[in-house]
């Protein structure tokens, strides 16, 4: 059973993340996970990241996982008891060729897509081995306060996304090194980036986002997009696929 400790959430709360050093999953269900990664990147010619956004919604053997309570154990004493599905990704950085994840929050770019982003949080969870070397993610820590930093353009040759947040101080950095099958969790405002993978070694995550029902998903803004109902009410109203 996962359970995190007081402590453990007071230094999330303070500093904006946590990392999980135990295995989140059984063995089994994550040679599952890694598998059904490994088909979805060969479907799409192992090209790298937007293309393995919300696999979920292409193969809801990944709900199991997104909505075991092993997961949502980790979330609720973070985000409270009424959680939401809001998104899962795929992100693979192969060898040598991986480009740089520049710093940014996530909650700016889902601004407009819910009304609030106070209680939203990513489990980014390893399915290879994530550290320095292969451009493992690394964080500002007690940077979650804002979420809507000022951002400047960067080249999409070498970046992710082609805007960063300006005027970071690289010196403050926290790196998320994580064994395949632990994790992390951040708060969707925290500040966050990755080097490039310049190493031999590719370095694969599926991150798990959820979000307290208190904040509404507005419609409008997220034509075509699936959420679900994980744990607890619905409270805001949002339309969930099932409910």
């Amino acid at each position: 059973m996962v359970k995190l400790t007081q402590e453990e959430v007071k230094y999330y709360e303070e500093d904006g993340y946590l990392l999980y050093k135990k295995q989140l999953f059984k063995p089994e269900q994550m040679q599952e996970l890694s598998n059904i990664f490994e088909e979805q990147w060969a479907a799409v010619g192992k090209k790298l990241n937007s293309e393995l956004d919300t696999p979920h919604f292409r193969d809801e053997r990944l709900l199991k996982f997104l909505l075991h309570d092993d997961v949502l154990d980790l979330v609720e004493p973070l985000i409270g008891p009424n959680i939401g599905l809001w998104s899962s990704h795929f992100i693979a950085k192969e060898p040598f060729v991986g480009k740089q994840t520049p710093w940014h929050e996530d909650s700016a770019y889902w601004n407009g897509r819910l009304d609030r982003f106070d209680n939203i949080v990513t489990v980014w969870l390893a399915i290879d081995r994530s550290n320095k070397e292969n451009g493992c993610m690394r964080v500002i820590p007690g940077t979650h306060k804002g979420g809507f930093s000022e951002y400047e353009k960067v080249s999409e040759d070498s970046n992710i996304f082609s805007t960063q947040i300006k005027n970071i101080d690289d010196s403050k950095s926290v790196y998320f090194e994580l064994e395949p099958g632990e994790c992390s969790l951040h708060d969707s405002r925290i500040i966050h980036g990755a080097a490039a993978n310049t190493s031999p070694y590719r370095r694969c995550g599926y991150t798990m986002r959820y979000f307290s029902t208190e904040a509404k998903v507005i419609p409008d803004k997220n034509p075509n997009f699936k959420i679900w109902l994980a744990r607890g009410k619905n409270i805001a109203g949002s339309k969930f696929v099932n409910e």
